[in-house]
């Protein structure tokens, strides 16, 4: 016998998916994490400031084996404290609402473009440059928040787009050359790993409800 469902107020309210959040599921641990993460940026050039460790040169080296690992560290260092007090805002802000899929994507979304910006600037910054700093995540997280929506049908965060448009997009002038001292590459490239993130994130979550809508079935009794 199949079991047939009974609407009215005993009927739960069907929930926004994952995917389609616009904000972190738990606000408060996604706030801690985000702040956690810049607490670390800081402690890392206060280190650098008071140890004669030159910290900065274990960035990105173009095109160097030698400066090949600074993919995994260049995020992480900053040149002097005006450098890392002009990301703290948009790394704050910008991590906090990558998160509205929960850590375990925002993990996902962060190495996404950790690896493609490292990556993209060690194969295009020009030679004997070290690159260093988060913009390329800021930039990243910034991408991921424009175009999920796209990716995911998904009118509330196209509408979160626009307000973050509204208010960081000349931001988006730094993919483009020009401004000396200032590395584009890293910020193209964290940017094209923060849409491929989105893409890669709801293709994913595509595939997931294809597979559940296909092993459900009547009960029968």
């Amino acid at each position: 016998m199949q079991p047939v469902p009974t609407p009215g107020a005993g009927e739960a309210k069907q929930a926004r998916p994952p995917v389609k959040r616009i904000l972190p599921p738990k606000p408060l641990a996604a706030g801690i994490v985000a702040a956690a993460f810049t607490v670390v940026l800081y402690v890392i050039e206060l280190i650098d400031v008071i140890l004669p460790a030159s910290l900065d040169d274990g960035g990105i080296v173009a095109r160097s084996l030698g400066g090949l690992d600074g993919i995994a560290w260049a995020p992480l260092l900053h040149d002097g404290w005006g450098h890392l007090l002009a990301n703290t805002v948009p790394v704050l802000v910008f991590a906090f609402l990558a998160m509205a899929g929960g850590i375990g994507q925002w993990v996902m979304v962060t190495a996404t473009i950790w690896l493609v910006g490292g990556v993209g600037v060690w194969l295009t910054a020009p030679p004997g440059v070290i690159t260093v700093g988060a913009s390329g995540l800021a930039f990243g997280w910034l991408a991921f928040l424009l175009v999920r929506g796209v990716f995911n049908r998904s009118v509330a965060q196209l509408a979160v787009a626009a307000v973050l448009l509204a208010i960081w997009g000349g931001m988006l002038w730094g993919v483009l050359p020009g401004q000396a001292g200032i590395s584009w590459q890293g910020h193209l490239f964290g940017a094209l790993g923060g849409v491929l993130a989105a893409w890669l994130g709801a293709k994913a979550d595509r595939a997931a409800s294809r597979k559940t809508a296909g092993g459900v079935g009547p009960a029968a009794g």
